[in-house]
């Protein structure tokens, strides 16, 4: 596997990470695994139909894969890259948040407008609720009270009180919304709407939206900016945006809420993560069949990874 390199010093200087990438393609039915050292595939594990959300239990030693065309979510040893179970998930899986114990996923079910909660251990549903149509994102509050889930067609987010299991309360904003992700401190939730190519600042105490922030790329027409997922690095001063067709990455700082750079990837970037450090970032091109490797600081591509078919989701781990 070649791994062109664009910035051989960035690279270099980055290169000792200690961490390894998965990366979910959705057509190819397979995780890419990622060697954070080299930048070379090391592995491809084969997984259910069509795996798209894909996250890293709180050990490190499973990963968890929404696999959505066999209505499952599958756990996959990390020693082995074997999948070890099925965990009951409701029809079509899109997509997970973890409880802040480790030991409760949420995966958002398409085809069912509902969100299932699966008791790991138990490996069985604790509860499921009513949303509203076609969710696809989910996001865990820090203090383990929410699980909001991003209803596409009814363009709204839905709050569920997870202790109770049940929906408390509802969000409306933008059109498509498709990514959440809580602040590390939790008094902030930033939601994305692809179609209406925006990015809502939700107050998480009110639950209602304080800031919205509308992009722009030069050269690229509105409607192919289409922000999908959204990620902080660990000291929560900067987040990244995918723009899905406008093949940029947006940088922001988190205090001012302003775009600082912009990144060109691939085609149809869809969602991404960050590095244990903080300074990179690891961004999924679906249509180009790649990985961008970002510098965060620099704002730059230092490396591009090819990946199998139509990569989807990722994940950081050691």
């Amino acid at each position: 596997m070649i791994v062109r390199a664009f910035a051989l010093a960035g690279l270099l200087a980055s290169a000792a990470a200690a961490e390894t990438i998965y990366v979910s393609n959705e057509r190819a039915n397979l995780i890419s695994v990622i060697d954070g050292a080299t930048l070379q595939v090391k592995a491809s594990w084969p997984v259910g139909k069509r795996p798209r959300g894909i996250i890293l239990s709180k050990d490190g030693t499973h990963l968890y894969i929404c696999a959505s065309d066999e209505n499952a979510v599958q756990v996959v040893e990390v020693a082995t890259g074997k999948v070890v179970a099925d965990l009951p998930s409701g029809e079509d899986p899109e997509m997970f948040a973890l409880s802040a114990d480790g030991k409760t996923l949420f995966a958002s079910n398409e085809r069912d407008a509902q969100v299932t909660a699966i008791d790991i251990p138990g490996r069985r549903v604790a509860f499921q609720v009513v949303v509203g149509v076609e969710p696809e994102g989910m996001a865990t509050s820090p203090d383990g009270k929410w699980v909001v889930a991003t209803s596409e067609t009814d363009n709204k987010l839905h709050w569920i009180d997870i202790a109770s299991g049940t929906m408390k309360d509802e969000t409306e904003v933008g059109i498509r919304p498709r990514h959440a992700e809580f602040t590390a401190d939790g008094r902030q939730l930033w939601a994305t709407a692809e179609l209406g190519g925006t990015l809502h600042i939700i107050d998480v105490a009110t639950r209602r939206e304080t800031a919205l922030v509308k992009f722009a790329v030069p050269d690229v027409p509105a409607d192919k900016i289409l922000p999908v997922g959204v990620r902080f690095t660990p000291d929560g001063r900067t987040a990244l945006v995918a723009l899905g067709r406008a093949n940029h990455v947006a940088i922001m700082d988190v205090a001012s809420r302003q775009v600082t750079a912009l990144v060109p990837v691939g085609q149809r970037v869809w969602h991404l993560a960050i590095s244990a450090d903080g300074r990179r970032a690891y961004a999924a091109n679906g249509l180009s069949d790649t990985l961008s490797v970002i510098d965060i600081a620099a704002a730059m591509v230092t490396a591009t990874i090819p990946l199998a078919s139509a990569p989807w989701g990722v994940a950081v781990g050691k």
